[in-house]
């Protein structure tokens, strides 16, 4: 068997990323996991695994968040990542993970790409607008311009050196033919179907979750729900939280744990009984429309990016076209007058079930070991 090691681009809190890692892991048994920087409290699901960081974990606690600010650090320290051991080395990237060098003949490099980074390829001008440093954005601003173009030339650089690219949806492989002229193929990101139990008598409120940041939209989701005046049951925390509870109406009710944000188990909860989840975001893949699906939740989502991998327009949920309030209104409108089965929902979110992941993963890397 080859000897694999998996790259994540950095491990402080728990998303859909990290759990590609977790299912990464679990198909490689005994390979080390190499990231930027790590937060072992935030994340024990790592705990059993073992977790090398770059010099970066180093940098007293106050500064190693600084590494958000600065990308070419991270790229500099996944360089410097003495691989040579490994036969195959798997990044699961949307950032600086792929700067990782092969230093040895025969090593391979897969990397599993969330995206090319949204910030300095897809997505710059929507980043620039609003970068989601809130008292911070003005820095941010000014330094974009003098900062983005020789990181999009190390990433491009980066792009070339990779033998092997997995996209996570369509719409990223779209993006690594157009932004790095490279082929790959779609492997979608695991779910974990059997966590959810799907009610089949459903409540009487909608959810939707995720970071709180500008480019989620959850605002538009807030202010149709408000609109409507049906209920909304709003997971998650991020630079926004305090605008979207300013803005919402009193069917809108907001839920964080004790570390701020949405704790797993209340999430799972409320989509096992949700009368659907709205996903007004234009996201790479957006996994948690697909754990919605899985819990027996019609979703209510933005026809861009992903999306259109999991949401089929009429059968496992509603699609709208422009991510506006009266775009999702409308879109919530429709859905309360079509008839979904949650039964049929999960089906439909077998398709990304965890096991088709490792066994496709799998494959791809026996494939590579074999030639």
């Amino acid at each position: 068997m080859p000897k694999v090691a998996i790259v994540a681009d950095w491990l402080t809190n728990m998303g859909g990323a990290e759990n590609v890692v977790l299912a990464l892991a679990e198909a490689f048994p005994g390979a080390p996991i190499y990231t930027s920087v790590y937060t072992p409290s935030a994340m024990p699901e790592f705990n059993k695994y073992d977790v090398r960081t770059t010099y970066l974990q180093n940098l007293p606690k106050p500064f190693r968040k600084l590494h958000k600010f600065f990308p070419m650090l991270r790229v500099a320290a996944f360089r410097q990542l003495d691989l040579s051991e490994f036969d195959i080395i798997i990044s699961s990237s949307s950032a600086e993970a792929k700067q990782v060098r092969k230093t040895r003949a025969g090593q391979v490099h897969i990397c599993y790409c969330h995206t090319p980074i949204r910030y300095y390829w897809s997505h710059y001008d929507d980043y620039k607008k609003d970068p989601g440093f809130g008292k911070l954005n003005w820095l941010v601003r000014a330094a974009m311009p003098l900062m983005v173009p020789g990181l999009k030339r190390a990433d491009y650089e980066a792009a070339q050196h990779v033998d092997v690219f997995v996209a996570n949806s369509t719409e990223v492989q779209k993006r690594i033919t157009k932004y790095y002229g490279q082929p790959s193929t779609v492997i979608h990101p695991p779910v974990n179907v059997d966590r959810f139990e799907p009610k089949k008598d459903r409540a009487d409120y909608y959810v939707t979750l995720g970071r709180q940041v500008p480019y989620k939209h959850h605002d538009i989701a807030v202010q149709a729900a408000t609109k409507l005046g049906i209920k909304l049951k709003v997971f998650g925390n991020g630079s926004e939280h305090e605008r979207l509870k300013a803005i919402a109406g009193p069917t809108v009710k907001f839920y964080t744990d004790r570390y701020g944000d949405a704790s797993d188990v209340a999430v799972q909860h409320a989509l096992n009984e949700a009368k659907g989840f709205i996903y007004p975001a234009e996201e790479d893949f957006g996994i948690v429309q697909a754990e919605a699906l899985a819990a027996g939740a019609p979703v209510i989502g933005y026809a861009r990016g992903g999306t259109a991998d999991i949401v089929q327009h009429g059968e496992s949920g509603i699609l709208f076209d422009e991510q506006t309030v009266s775009a999702v209104a409308r879109a919530i409108t429709q859905a309360e007058q079509t008839s979904f089965h949650p039964a049929t929902l999960r089906r439909k979110a077998r398709r990304f079930d965890k096991g088709l992941f490792i066994g496709k993963i799998r494959t791809v890397v026996r494939n590579r070991a074999s030639l």
